[in-house]
């Protein structure tokens, strides 16, 4: 290809259309837009090396080594697309160390404390318990709608679905359950939304984030506070990736030996969970 490209919106929106086809949501292809948009007001829509080493390294020093990660890989992804050949020149830095936070019952029961007075304080209830009882992803708490929790059977149904604006990780649609006593709290709150006409949707995110800003747990550590439990608890590892929702290539015993049925997951987990609720 020439030395400098110039990239206009078409290629772009090609771009753009062909990773949509891999059935990912509005959401992320919106992101990956802005990231790439960002890259090339910065190179003045032309592809340049000199200009694009001057756009990361602009990265690595003003984002964290995740973030710069995550934004470079993206525009990476892109180059390629384009067939840059120097864009394989271009290495990411290893993830940085990480040690997972100890997550205690009083840091949920403070949690729960701290959004008590507050209006809809039963939405706050319900999406914790629920978040420490499933162990879903922050996403996927928020993109759950009323059909998907089957409070009768205590099921909750997270679903790949992108063009309903629902995805996992895996591209792969699971379930995962929670106790008696969040069946409660979800049934009170459940009622609530009955009789309260202004409220769309069970847990909006960007009002959530905003309202956890201050909170002593972020709703993100509500996943982590279940894998915690579920080991204090003895619960097996194998049926804790399958609930969790975890990748489960490489791993020859899940991908092609233990196979569990809704109901043997349940019964697994009410063995191991269903006193555990807070």
């Amino acid at each position: 290809m020439p030395r400098s490209q110039i990239v206009d919106n078409d290629i772009l929106s090609e771009y753009l259309n062909i990773i949509k086809l891999k059935g990912l949501t509005d959401k992320h292809i919106n992101e990956v837009n802005r990231y790439l948009l960002s890259y090339l007001r910065y190179t003045d829509n032309r592809i340049n090396k000199p200009k694009s080493l001057e756009y990361f390294t602009y990265l690595k020093d003003n984002y964290s080594v995740s973030s710069y990660r995550k934004l470079t890989y993206q525009i990476l992804k892109f180059l390629r697309h384009l067939k840059v050949e120097w864009a394989d020149e271009i290495k990411l830095p290893p993830d940085p160390i990480y040690y997972p936070k100890y997550l205690s019952t009083d840091m949920i029961k403070s949690s729960i404390d701290y959004f008590r007075n507050q209006n809809y304080n039963i939405r706050f209830k319900a999406l914790i318990h629920l978040g420490i009882d499933t162990g879903l992803r922050a996403e996927e708490l928020y993109q759950l709608t009323s059909e998907d929790i089957d409070i009768d059977n205590r099921i909750v149904y997270i679903n790949h679905n992108p063009q309903n604006g629902q995805s996992t990780k895996t591209k792969q649609s699971r379930v995962s359950f929670f106790t008696n006593s969040t069946k409660g709290t979800l049934l009170e709150y459940f009622n609530f939304l009955d009789n309260c006409s202004n409220l769309s949707s069970l847990f909006p995110q960007r009002w959530i984030e905003r309202k956890f800003r201050d909170a002593p747990i972020k709703v993100k550590q509500l996943r982590k506070y279940f894998s915690q439990e579920w080991d204090r608890r003895g619960g097996p590892t194998s049926i804790k990736k399958i609930l969790m929702g975890h990748s489960l290539k490489g791993d020859v015993d899940l991908m092609h030996y233990n196979y569990q049925s809704e109901e043997d997951l349940k019964k697994i987990y009410d063995k191991v969970m269903e006193n555990s609720n807070s």
